[in-house]
Parts: C-alpha cells; structure tokens; sequence
C-alpha cells in the first residue's frame, strides 16, 4: 500500500500580502517530492516578461488570478485577463508580458524529469544501434525492446525494420 501524501494549501491573498512591494517571481510551489504534478504561482511586475522560448517536454495549463498582459503563443498575440484558462501544447514558443497592472499566473503541468548536466543534442544523429530502438528527435535509447515512445520527449519511435 502506498504511504499517504500530505496536502498542500495556500490563500492566494495571503502570498500577494506577504510580498514586498516592486517583488516579482514564483509566490507558491508544491514542496512534496512523491507528486505527479508540478504547479507555480508567479507574479510578473508591470511591464515584465520573458524572452519566447519553446517548451519542448510538457503541456502546461496557464490560469491568470490577477493583472492581465499579453501570450505570445507562437507569433500570435492573445489579451490576457482575470479568469483567462489556456493549454499550452508542448512544442509551442510562447511569451508574456505583463500589462499596466502586473500579471499573476499560475501554471500546472506534469512534473519534469530532473535535470541533467552535461546532456545535449548532438549536432549530428549517432549511428544507428543494433541493440536499441534509438529516439530521432533526441537520440535517447529505448529501455524497452519493444518500446513505441522516447522516455526523454515523447516521439513516437519508429519501429524496427526486419531484415
């Protein structure tokens, strides 16, 4: 029998009113480790954002709580309000800037692999294996003989040819 998790709670106005004025960034975050989901309340500071950038291993649901702004959700532009719920699919670049009044968002996804140091794509696919099915978009091994997605992206692997 699995052990029993604690739950997690927090008010909302609680966490703005215990930020300093002019304070932007993650306000609440899960803490338990045994968890499928990771989630962020972040306050984004009036007339702040991030660069685009594309997240390639996870869908993420984004809820705005407060202030409103503008996604940038692959070159197209969407208003951002109190009550605005959007899914955005892996593999999409996307951005926000917070409008005149600061932005509040939270967003929820499905918990990440943990990082690693040192991995990267190399600039030209290895040669294939004759031992494993070998991930085209990663070049990550399959554990499974018979495995029909990459553990590292989610690509669906090409099945073995029979010679």
């Amino acid at each position: 029998m699995e052990a029993a998790r604690e739950a997690e709670f927090a008010k909302v106005a609680d966490l703005i009113a215990a930020l300093e004025k002019g304070t932007s960034g993650a306000l609440w975050r899960p803490e338990g480790v045994d968890r499928q989901l990771d989630a962020n309340l972040v306050r984004h500071l009036p007339g702040t954002g991030g660069k685009a950038y594309t997240e390639d291993e996870v869908d993420v649901m984004l809820v705005v709580v407060l202030g409103g702004g503008t996604l940038t959700l692959d070159g197209t532009q969407i208003q951002l309000a109190p009550g605005f719920l959007g899914l955005l699919p892996r593999g999409t670049s996307r951005a926000l800037l917070a409008g005149p009044e600061g932005l509040l968002v939270l967003t929820v996804h499905r918990r990440r692999r943990g990082m690693s140091i040192g991995r990267s794509t190399p600039a030209t696919p290895p040669e294939p294996c004759a031992l494993h099915l070998v991930c085209g978009r990663c070049h990550r091994h399959a554990i499974e003989a018979d495995a029909r997605f990459c553990t590292g992206c989610g690509t669906p692997l090409e099945p073995r040819s029979t010679p």
